[in-house]
C-alpha cells in the first residue's frame, strides 16, 4: 500500500473506532452528557463534579428555546460525571477522523488528473465528515431527536464505504477475483446481501432510537424485559425478521464461494459470514435475554465491519478492464 492508501486506511479505522465509541455513548445513555457543543458544560475540559460547573458559562436561554422548562436547577439535576466524560471522549475520538480525512483529501490532489474518481471520493469523505460533525451538534441541541440520529448513522455507513473505495482505487489495481463457476449468479447475490445489510443497519439505528427512549422513560425497568416492550414496535419486529433473510443469503454465498481465488478475498468471505452469525447470536440475546449495553455496542460495531468487508468484496470481484498498451506494445492487467 502506498502512503495515500495508508492514510485513508487510518481514516477508515478511526471512523470504525468512533462508531464503537458512539455505540457506547448510546448504550450508556450518555448522549446528552454534555448539554452544549462544541464545549462541554461551558468548558474545553469538562468538570468532574457538579460543584465545578459554572452555570454562567451556559447559554440557558438557548436551551429554553428548545425546552422552556430547562433551568439551572434542572440541568444540575441531570449532571452525571460518567455521562459527561463518555460523551466528551466520544468528541475527542472524532478528532483523528477529521485529521486523517483532511490528510487523505490533501494527498488526493495527486489523482486530480489521472484518477479523478479517487479525488472526488476523498472530497466526498471530507464533506461527509463535516456534515456529520454538524449533525452531531444538531443531535445535542435537539435533545437526541430520533430522525437526526438515524441520518447520522446512515452518513457514517456511506463514509466507510467511500474510504474503502478510495483505498481500493488509490493504488495499484488488484487482479480480478473469481468467485467460482457461478460468478454470474453470485455477484448479484453479493450486492443484494450488501444492500440488505445497509438497510438492516438503518433499521437497527431506528430500533436503537427506541431503546434510547426506553432508557429515559423506563429507568427503573430491568433491561431483561425491554424486549417485551420492543415487540410492540413494528420496526423492531421487521428488523428482527429481516435478519433471517440476511443469514440465508450469507449461507448461500459462503457455500458457493469455496473456490474463490485470492487469500484476502477468502478471508473477507469468512469474516463476513462470521459477523453475520455473530450478529444473529447477539440479536437473539437481546431478543430473549436482555438488551445489555455490551451486547448493543458489539452489535453496532460489528455491523460497520460487515459493511466494510462486503463492500470490499464487491470491489474485488468486479471485472477488471485491461490497461492501455505500454510503450513496448504489451498489455498489462493491474
Amino acid at each position: 500500500m502506498n502512503f495515500f492508501q495508508k492514510t485513508a486506511l487510518a481514516a477508515l479505522l478511526a471512523t470504525i473506532f468512533l462508531i464503537y465509541v458512539g455505540a457506547i455513548v448510546r448504550a450508556t445513555g450518555s448522549g446528552l452528557g454534555c448539554p452544549d457543543w462544541p464545549k462541554c458544560w461551558g468548558e474545553l475540559i469538562p468538570p468532574t463534579s457538579l460543584d465545578q460547573v459554572d452555570f454562567d458559562k451556559l447559554n440557558i436561554e438557548k436551551f429554553q428555546k428548545k425546552n422552556p422548562n430547562i433551568t439551572k436547577e434542572t440541568l444540575a439535576a441531570e449532571f452525571n460525571p460518567v455521562h459527561v466524560w463518555v460523551e466528551f471522549i466520544n468528541r475527542l475520538v472524532s478528532l483523528p477522523v477529521g485529521l486523517f480525512t483532511l490528510a487523505t483529501f490533501l494527498l488526493s490532489f495527486q489523482f486530480l488528473r489521472k484518477q479523478t474518481r479517487v479525488f472526488i471520493g476523498a472530497f466526498s469523505a471530507l464533506a461527509l465528515v463535516l456534515t456529520n460533525a454538524i449533525l452531531g451538534a444538531i443531535v445535542v441541541s435537539s435533545g437526541l431527536k430520533p430522525g437526526v440520529i438515524t441520518l447520522h448513522m446512515a452518513l457514517a455507513i456511506i463514509l466507510i464505504c467511500v474510504f474503502v473505495y478510495i483505498i481500493y482505487r488509490g493504488g495499484e489495481r488488484l487482479p480480478s477475483v473469481r468467485l467460482g463457476s457461478q460468478k454470474g449468479l453470485l455477484r448479484p447475490v453479493l450486492v443484494i446481501l450488501f444492500l440488505s445489510c445497509v438497510f438492516e443497519g438503518i433499521m437497527g439505528s431506528q430500533v436503537r432510537e427506541i431503546t434510547d427512549e426506553l432508557a429515559l422513560k423506563y429507568k427503573d425497568t430491568p433491561r431483561n424485559v425491554w424486549h417485551e416492550i420492543l415487540e410492540q414496535k413494528s420496526i423492531y419486529l421487521f428488523h428482527r425478521s429481516f435478519s433471517w433473510g440476511i443469514l440465508l443469503l450469507g449461507i448461500f454465498l459462503f457455500a458457493k464461494t469455496r473456490k474463490a481465488t485470492g487469500d484476502l478475498v477468502q478471508f473477507s468471505l469468512k469474516v463476513s459470514f462470521g459477523i453475520i452469525l455473530a450478529q444473529m447470536v447477539l440479536g437473539v440475546l437481546m431478543s430473549h435475554v436482555s438488551v445489555h449495553p455490551v451486547v448493543q455496542v458489539l452489535h453496532i460495531g460489528l455491523s460497520s465491519i460487515l459493511i466494510v468487508s462486503l463492500f470490499w468484496l464487491i470491489l474485488a470481484t468486479r471485472e477488471q478492464k485491461p490497461m492501455m498498451a505500454t510503450s513496448n506494445g504489451s498489455n498489462n492487467i493491474t
